[in-house]
């Protein structure tokens, strides 16, 4: 299901765990089991709603919030979705159950800010941040001093996150003291 853009893994699980998973028709019990591909999977009406009712917000984050979990004293960023700070004139109302299961679909330095997705939905987080995503993250670094034409190539070519090799970004100055990449990653 996850594969197949459905609903996340954990999703999955508690879908199947519902009874609202059918596979060529046939109620599944177990989780964790791989289908071929021409199999058809369906999902109970209830499945349906249950997913629609997942909430994703987009916010800015600022300097000094972490993405996720609280640490060293930083909060995290959800704290910062509140009733109080919807858009003017959004006829929803806020529900506390919309914070649960709220998890970033990516992630943002404590050092940086900007647009940051968080959704309980796991067909968005994979679309955003899963591995065959073809969607591109964009980033505006300030930066000091000079970058030699070898170095903005590195840039383009040599990057690595947690020790894994990135795929090539596009690397380019916005302006003086400015690079921006884009990154598909």
């Amino acid at each position: 299901m996850s594969e197949r853009g459905l609903c996340s893994r954990r999703e999955a699980d508690a879908l199947i765990e519902r009874g609202w998973v059918r596979v060529n028709g046939v109620a599944v019990s177990e989780l964790g089991v791989r289908v071929a591909p021409d199999v058809a999977i369906e999902l109970d009406p209830r499945g349906r709603a249950s997913q629609a009712e997942r909430v994703t917000i987009l916010i800015h984050k600022p300097v000094g919030y972490v993405s996720a979990q609280p640490e060293d004293g930083h909060p995290a960023a959800v704290s910062l979705v509140v009733p109080d700070k919807l858009a003017p004139g959004d006829p929803r109302r806020f529900e506390r159950r919309h914070l649960k299961g709220l998890a970033p679909a990516g992630r943002l330095d404590i050092d940086s800010t900007g647009l940051l997705v968080m959704t309980q939905d796991g067909r968005i987080a994979r679309q955003l941040i899963g591995d065959d995503t073809k969607i591109a993250k964009e980033y505006l670094v300030r930066v000091e001093g000079t970058l030699t034409r070898e170095g903005l190539a590195l840039l383009n070519h040599g990057l690595s996150l947690d020790d894994r090799p990135l795929r090539p970004a596009q690397v380019a100055w916005q302006n003086k003291d400015q690079l921006r990449f884009i990154l598909k990653e």
